[in-house]
């Protein structure tokens, strides 16, 4: 009688496996989950929580979305997401934050050499820059500390004669590329220059100059407003900063605020549980909200 060969016993144990393992896991645990997933309840979800208008797919409740025009600028009428670091923003695919942390003050200024080098800015010049955007569109004091008039960290390198010891040498705004004009003449007597692209600022102690912008609450622009969230994708803002947007949002629909304030606390969702996290705005629904008050008035 003849032997099966020990390899040949060996490749068709493996086939087996890899045959069953595909039909049970391959095959009958998806179709498993898909058909959990479709139970009345949980089929919403399980399809992204997808939102339509008509029978028109207009966004997730459960995903961030810009509601801007094709230039990019916010649409006055709508109340605005926080900012966004996945991909060009909001995208699903690229999920993300911008990795940028409390100690990102430096940025990376454009290259004069490369046509279109937008440089890379810190998390300092992100929030100064969108504290002045969101302080324009509201009509509120929008300039937080440590930021120059222009919406840059104020960062100063301090360079001495003796590394960090001895009488200063020179001074450069280091966030603030030639030919600006810094946002201080001088410091310690010394005048203080623009910074050049490719040089190292950091062989000199950096200081961070507080300037006359105030910090949150005191600050009328919260956190959420200039910060992205950790996924890049969150469909939320703070109560705050809804309430910021309120007025604005009344003027250019023509409603009164009253009505407006009882839209932000109609989709306002409290703490899980009664004590985690904060009360959180669903922009999306909100805004379907005031469109279909809109209409209807």
């Amino acid at each position: 009688m003849n032997r099966v060969p020990t390899w040949a016993r060996q490749h068709l144990a493996a086939l087996r496996a890899l045959l069953a393992l595909t039909i049970v896991f391959g095959i009958g645990y998806p179709l498993l989950i898909t058909g959990i997933a479709q139970i009345p309840g949980l089929q919403h979800r399980a399809d992204g929580s997808l939102v339509r208008v008509g029978g028109k797919v207009v966004g997730s409740a459960i995903l961030g979305q810009a509601f801007t025009d094709a230039k990019g600028n916010p649409v006055a009428k709508y109340f605005q997401s926080r900012p966004s670091a996945a991909g060009a923003g909001y995208d699903p695919t690229a999920t993300s934050a911008s990795n940028l942390g409390p100690e990102e003050i430096i940025d990376v200024l454009p290259n004069p050499a490369v046509k279109g080098d937008a440089g890379r800015p810190g998390l300092l010049t992100d929030v100064c820059t969108r504290s002045l955007q969101v302080g324009k569109l509201e009509g509120v004091d929008g300039r937080r500390p440590y930021c120059t008039a222009a919406g840059v960290g104020a960062v100063l390198s301090v360079i001495r004669t003796n590394e960090l010891t001895g009488r200063v040498k020179t001074v450069v705004s280091v966030n603030q590329e030639c030919p600006a004009t810094p946002f201080v003449a001088t410091y310690g007597g010394v005048p203080v220059m623009c910074a050049t692209y490719g040089v190292d600022y950091r062989v000199g102690k950096i200081i961070l100059v507080h300037g006359p912008g105030r910090a949150w609450p005191a600050n009328p622009v919260p956190p959420d407003a200039v910060t992205a969230s950790g996924s890049g994708l969150d469909p939320d803002i703070s109560v705050a900063y809804a309430y910021l947007q309120v007025p604005r949002i009344a003027r250019a629909r023509g409603l009164l605020m009253a009505a407006v304030l009882d839209l932000v606390h109609k989709y306002t969702s409290q703490r899980t549980l009664g004590f985690m996290g904060e009360p959180a705005v669903n922009v999306l629904q909100l805004n379907l909200a005031l469109d279909r008050l809109q209409q209807a008035g």
